[in-house]
């Protein structure tokens, strides 16, 4: 998904103005958000671990992830870049 099309979504949705996130390559354990969220993936790759399910997200790639929903993250060698709206 091109950026421009992603940020005019977002708001679409009644998400507040996105912001950049940058993690190093590692691994962050099961945790949860008070918030909702989506986002785009700019560069790198990003593993994200729900339940038994993981899924593989790298550059053009949208994730979204409930409230309060219990995840972990794995970040590629390069780590991972993205754009994200909270609400």
């Amino acid at each position: 998904m091109q950026r421009e099309t992603f940020i005019r979504s977002l708001a679409e949705e009644g998400f507040p103005e996105p912001v950049v996130v940058t993690r190093e390559a590692g691994v962050m354990e099961v945790h949860s958000h008070p918030f909702e969220a989506k986002a785009l993936v700019i560069e790198g790759e990003l593993h994200i671990r729900v339940g038994d399910e993981e899924r593989l997200y790298k550059a053009g790639d949208v994730f979204h992830l409930a409230a309060n929903l219990p995840h972990a993250e794995r970040y590629g060698p390069q780590g991972v870049q993205y754009l994200v709206g909270r609400k």
